[in-house]
């Protein structure tokens, strides 16, 4: 059964659908430690969780009331049966959202017949897991679903700047650049990219950061 950290309903804090309701399912383990992790309590194999099946995990969603739903980590991906509890949620009518770290190939999953929208992530020089990305996935990404370069040095900018453009993200899908919080000023990322011209890019902080205390949990 999936191993569940939390769930809760809160406001999607990034992505294309920031600032909208969500119910959020945080899965056990993670098989990237990017040094900036935000989310160490839901990865290490003793991490306190409940095993829940698809069935309770989607009358949970369906007693919310909420339409958006987020699956996150962790790395989501890595439950046994993520793949059904996807079908099931959509055939319900959520909208379903996968939060994944960009190691794992989503072929699969983009080819199952309740796709869900996908946000994922690059992980830049700093986080020190960029060797695990599996660049293949870009292919199978569209217009509703997102990369994000979490971002802690001008040198992760750069980075940045040269996946966009070596895979033409702009225009294929939502690209954002997010700052590692605490790290990096927003303000040199809104620089950045006024100085490379990059259009059809968004900046984004993580609303809940700001809303409540950085380390809360359960928001």
């Amino acid at each position: 059964m999936p191993e569940v950290i939390e769930r809760f309903v809160s406001i999607n804090g990034e992505g294309a659908h920031a600032g909208e309701l969500a119910a959020f399912i945080r899965f056990k383990g993670c098989n990237l430690s990017c040094s900036y992790c935000d989310t160490r309590y839901a990865n290490a194999p003793d991490a306190p969780c409940v095993e829940e099946t698809v069935q309770e995990l989607a009358q949970w969603v369906h007693g919310t009331g909420v339409a958006n739903v987020t699956l996150t980590g962790g790395e989501p991906l890595l439950q046994p049966e993520i793949g059904g509890l996807i079908s099931i949620l959509s055939s319900m009518g959520n909208r379903v959202e996968i939060e994944t770290n960009g190691s794992i190939p989503l072929d699969t999953f983009a080819a199952a017949k309740h796709r869900p929208i996908f946000t994922m992530d690059y992980k830049l020089p700093s986080s020190g897991m960029e060797s695990a990305m599996c660049t293949e996935n870009f292919r199978l990404l569209g217009v509703h679903d997102t990369v994000k370069f979490v971002s802690g040095s001008m040198k992760d900018l750069s980075r940045a700047e040269e996946i966009m453009k070596k895979y033409d993200l702009i225009g294929r899908c939502h690209v954002y650049l997010s700052p590692v919080f605490g790290a990096i000023d927003p303000a040199d990322i809104v620089g950045f990219m006024a100085d490379r011209g990059l259009n059809g890019v968004r900046m984004q902080l993580q609303l809940h950061k700001f809303i409540w205390d950085p380390s809360e949990r359960g928001v």
